[in-house]
């Protein structure tokens, strides 16, 4: 292992440890891709990345760390997807308050910060959970398109 990959892996035990979450090998390798991705991915494409891996690990892995604030779920018909939430997502409540966009064309899914829904109002009722979600095609796919 090199020093680079070393300090990575330190990284990201630092990381789920912060986040009350024993870093196992397969966590760690799941983390460690899902920062690499741009995209939301669905389980099967997580699963596709790891040839040797059980589903059902991985699929723990993934519920594991949305319980804990480490991802956050995207619900596209009926598939659930997975991104990296940011640092303030705890246990007890996720700040996925932003667009998660999905492209008819390239078949991606992103969170799309820029579009968000503010997190305090004066309101006299509690939000829990946000869902913003929007289908179209990406601005790298309308260029394709011109």
């Amino acid at each position: 292992m090199n020093i680079k990959n070393k300090h990575m892996k330190k990284d990201t035990e630092s990381r789920l440890l912060d986040k009350n979450t024993k870093p196992t090998s397969m966590r760690i390798l799941v983390y460690d891709f899902l920062s690499s991705q741009e995209a939301a991915l669905s389980l099967s494409e997580v699963e596709s990345h790891f040839e040797n891996a059980d589903r059902t690990t991985i699929y723990r892995t993934l519920k594991t760390f949305e319980e804990k604030g480490i991802v956050h779920s995207i619900q596209e018909n009926t598939t659930t997807k997975y991104k990296l939430c940011h640092d303030g997502c705890s246990e007890n409540t996720h700040k996925d308050r932003h667009l998660h966009f999905y492209c008819k064309i390239c078949k991606q899914t992103t969170c799309r910060e820029e579009i968000s829904f503010p997190e305090t109002m004066a309101t006299n009722f509690r939000i829990d959970e946000i869902r913003l979600f929007a289908k179209g095609i990406c601005e790298h796919c309308l260029e394709s398109l011109q």
